[in-house]
C-alpha cells in the first residue's frame, strides 16, 4: 500500500496535468463575464471508479470531482458512462455534470445548480491547522481548538476510529469518529489505494483521562473532509 505523502502529492500533480492536457479540448474564451467562471463545455468517458452521493469519479477525468445535483451516484458505481459538463472555476476541482449516459441512454440531465453543502474548498482546506498529537496525556494539544487536521488511517468498528501512529509507526492515539460528511466518504472510497491521509476534523469532546491510557482513545471528531494533503 501507498502511504508516503509526497508521493501522494506527487501523483495527484501529475494527475491534474494529464487531465487538463489529455481531456479538456475545448477551452475557449467565454463571452461574458458570468460565463467566465465556468470553462466551456467538455466531456469525459470512462468506468465510474467511486460514487457515492452526488459525487463521481472518473479514471479518465483524473483530478476532477463529477458533482451531479439530485442524483444518487452510486447507482452508477461501475458502469461505463459519457459525461457532459463544466469545470466551475470557482470551485475547482468540481466537474458539473449537465447529463450522463450509459449504454447509450441518457440516465442523468441537471435540473438543479450547484450548491456548495458539504464540499470542502481548497482554500478552506489550507487553512485548518494541523493537530501536533504527541500521545493520550497532553490534551492540550486538541483541547480548546475548534478544529484541526491529522494525518492517520480509518479503522473500521463500532464507532469508526482514526489511528494516529508515531515516526515509528507504532500506534500512540486513536480519534473517535462521531460523524463524517458524505464529500468525505466519497473520498475515501477515491483514496482506496492509499491507506492513510489527512482527516479534516471538528473537535468535539475528550475521552475521560482515566480512560485514554488503556484505550488510546483522546476525543470525539466530526469528519468534515479527507485528502491527501
Amino acid at each position: 500500500m501507498i502511504s508516503t505523502k509526497k508521493t501522494a502529492m506527487l501523483i495527484l500533480g501529475l494527475a491534474v496535468l494529464t487531465a487538463f492536457a489529455g481531456t479538456m479540448a475545448c477551452q475557449k474564451k467565454a463571452a461574458t463575464p458570468a460565463a467566465e467562471a465556468v470553462m466551456t463545455v467538455t466531456e469525459f468517458e470512462g468506468t465510474v471508479r467511486a460514487a457515492l452521493g452526488r459525487y463521481m469519479y472518473l479514471s479518465t477525468a483524473q483530478g476532477f470531482d463529477i458533482v451531479l445535483p439530485g442524483f444518487d451516484a452510486a447507482t452508477l458505481l461501475g458502469k461505463t458512462i459519457k459525461v457532459k459538463g463544466n469545470l466551475l472555476a470557482d470551485h475547482p476541482p468540481v466537474f458539473l455534470a449537465d447529463s450522463v449516459e450509459s449504454g447509450g441512454q441518457a440516465v442523468y440531465t441537471r435540473s438543479q445548480d450547484f450548491q456548495a453543502d458539504d464540499f470542502v474548498e481548497m482554500k478552506v482546506r489550507e487553512a485548518v491547522p494541523a493537530l501536533a498529537i504527541s500521545g493520550v496525556n497532553k490534551p492540550e494539544e486538541w483541547e480548546g481548538k475548534p478544529e484541526g487536521k491529522v494525518y492517520g488511517m480509518l479503522q473500521k468498528g463500532s464507532p469508526d476510529a482514526i489511528v494516529l501512529s508515531d515516526d515509528k509507526g507504532k500506534e500512540m492515539a486513536r480519534i473517535i469518529v462521531d460523524s463524517m460528511s458524505t464529500y468525505s466518504n466519497y473520498y475515501i472510497q477515491k483514496l482506496r489505494l492509499f491507506d492513510k491521509f489527512w482527516f479534516y476534523l471538528k473537535v468535539k469532546d475528550s475521552v475521560d483521562k482515566k480512560v485514554r491510557p488503556r484505550t488510546k482513545e483522546i476525543f470525539h471528531a466530526d469528519v468534515f473532509g479527507v485528502g491527501l494533503f
